[in-house]
């Protein structure tokens, strides 16, 4: 039987978008089909760079052009820019099965499953990239995801509170206004890929939610004092809004979180 932590290793480490999307659905099914063995293998080491081709390039946020909607050109963009953070997704759950041991079987389900989901993700925004005349690796990208994820790797409560309950939950807001203006330009394709990733955003960030909540539980510490502390020492003032309350409710933020950084934002 094969090893779980190696092959999120393999998978994570793979370059080939293909060949990594194609082996993460293979590794959902067997670990779904109880085709891989978790309770013992190599310690972890620290993997700070996912394979990747030399495409897309990898510049600062801010040299990046301006996105519109309005030419072919600048739909792919934004397209594109959706599909690289769910390739960082996919990434960053590997290397969370890979990085975390000792940890609840429900906590392995919960991030393969995240896994097989952003590949799904990517392939369906791939798709449309294509079908506007492009490809992944067209145009540049930043890596503001990943950087963070590094930043918060030693400690599973940071990880969890900061990458999933913050930078990810930032789509709980924003792919709904996204899903409007693809509507509005009557891209229907767009419209369904979008509501798939929205439902499914809800249950990564979920997963971030109940994990963060589970350490902060382990070591005696109050959750929602713990985020916002979280908030100070890694994020350079409060976290841009609005928020969606809905989604973030259904996400497991409480009432209190929610009203601090709806505060915190009107103080900006």
């Amino acid at each position: 039987m094969q090893n779980l932590y190696q092959q999120a290793k393999e998978c994570f480490l793979l370059a080939d978008p293909d060949e990594k999307m194609a082996k993460t659905q293979q590794l959902v099914g067997l670990w779904q089909g109880a085709g891989l063995e978790w309770q013992e293998g190599e310690l972890p080491l620290r993997l700070t760079q996912p394979g990747r081709l030399q495409r897309p390039v990898v510049v600062q946020p801010r040299e990046l052009n301006k996105r519109r909607l309005g030419t072919v050109e600048g739909r792919a963009a934004m397209i594109h820019a959706l599909a690289h953070i769910e390739m960082t997704a996919v990434n960053l759950a590997w290397e969370t099965v890979y990085h975390y041991r000792d940890m609840p079987r429900e906590f392995y389900d919960d991030w393969i499953i995240a896994a097989g989901e952003e590949s799904l993700h990517f392939l369906a925004l791939r798709e449309r990239i294509r079908e506007l005349g492009f490809d992944y690796g067209d145009f540049p990208v930043h890596n503001q995801l990943w950087e963070m994820a590094l930043k918060t790797g030693d400690e599973l409560m940071h990880r969890m509170g900061i990458v999933h309950r913050v930078f990810e939950a930032r789509a709980l807001d924003v792919v709904p206004k996204t899903m409007k203006k693809f509507a509005q330009l009557g891209d229907k394709a767009m419209v369904d890929t979008l509501t798939m990733i929205a439902n499914d955003e809800v249950g990564h960030v979920s997963a971030g939610t109940r994990w963060f909540r589970y350490r902060c539980a382990q070591q005696g510490l109050d959750a929602d004092k713990t985020f916002f502390e979280l908030l100070t020492r890694y994020i350079k003032g409060p976290p841009k809004g609005p928020f969606n309350r809905e989604l973030r409710l259904q996400a497991g933020f409480s009432e209190n979180e929610i009203r601090h950084l709806q505060n915190g934002q009107a103080q900006r």
